[in-house]
């Protein structure tokens, strides 16, 4: 979709950050995507060294400082436009967050989405495959709380606790093992407009980020009843 600079009048495409005929900051589109604003198709791999270039090109160019003499609304449109940019920057350089966009630009409501909008905190189904993990963990949290009431030390379950950490902690290095090898699918896919295939890999992406983030949170429930 093509725009007209809103200072020369020279044609751009819609989203653009500046005017490549006069260089002008441009105003914030509202529906531009992260990846739109570092040129990047929507892809899962990314080269994440030239992201972070890209990046401080771009703030160097974007830098409020550099508008303190330019209008009130070019100063404002410099101050809207740093900001998507370190929205976009933190969205895309994490490989988690980086996906779940992705896929909330694909239609996909995220767990967490869904939580936030009904304003209380979301229970987790837990994984087929953890019930009996997750039994026994929650049972050693309930004990460790009521000793840390009560002064008490168990090394025996402290030593346990750490244990399951350690292992729940595997559980998300192979999720993101797992996720990288489907953005491979996804980026093929894409390439190839095949949609049957992209519809697959998005699915199987949702399902790893729920078990993945039901184990983040065991993680940080051992955490905390360790005092870590």
């Amino acid at each position: 979709m093509k725009t007209a600079c809103w200072s020369c009048g020279s044609g751009l495409s819609a989203g653009a950050p500046f005017c490549d005929a006069c260089g002008k900051v441009q105003n914030p589109a509202a529906d531009v995507t992260y990846f739109y604003m570092f040129g990047l198709p929507r892809k899962l791999a990314l080269d994440t060294a030239g992201l972070e270039r890209a990046f401080y090109k771009l703030s160097r160019k974007l830098h409020p400082d550099v508008y303190a003499r330019a209008s009130e609304q070019e100063q404002q449109w410099s101050l809207e436009q740093t900001s998507l940019l370190n929205d976009a920057y933190r969205t895309l350089k994490n490989p988690i967050t980086r996906t779940e966009y992705l896929l909330r630009l694909e239609g996909v409501e995220i767990d967490q989405d869904r939580s936030a909008e009904n304003g209380a905190k979301k229970e987790s189904r837990v994984p087929p495959d953890l019930l009996e993990e997750v039994f026994e963990l929650n049972m050693q949290l309930e004990e460790m709380r009521m000793n840390q009431k009560t002064g008490e030390d168990d090394p025996q379950l402290r030593q346990d606790l750490e244990r399951a950490k350690t292992q729940f902690e595997g559980q998300m290095a192979d999720s993101d093992s797992q996720l990288q090898a489907l953005w491979a699918n996804w980026d093929a896919a894409l390439d190839a407009q095949d949609e049957a295939s992209q519809s697959g890999a998005k699915d199987t992406m949702v399902a790893l980020l729920d078990r993945r983030r039901y184990v983040r949170n065991l993680v940080r429930d051992v955490n905390e009843a360790l005092g870590a």
